[in-house]
């Protein structure tokens, strides 16, 4: 297992499609172990380059279903 940090698109693709193929290793595998750890170093590279901003908190209301 070879993870490195996610610095490019092309490094960030690469990581998802390789996520793609080990998503579903059995626990406890080599491969689990490294979903987890690259699924970790995804989100971090997610949270820097695909932020989501929080709603206003009008926004909110009005999505909110009725009760």
């Amino acid at each position: 297992m070879e993870i490195k940090p996610i610095k490019t698109e092309t490094d960030y693709t690469q990581a998802l499609k390789r996520l793609e193929t080990i998503f579903s290793a059995e626990t406890g595998s080599f491969e689990s172990d490294e979903a987890d750890v690259l699924g970790l170093v995804i989100d971090e590279y997610e949270k820097k380059h695909y932020p989501i901003e929080a709603p206003y908190p009008i926004d909110s209301s009005i999505n909110q279903p009725k009760v």
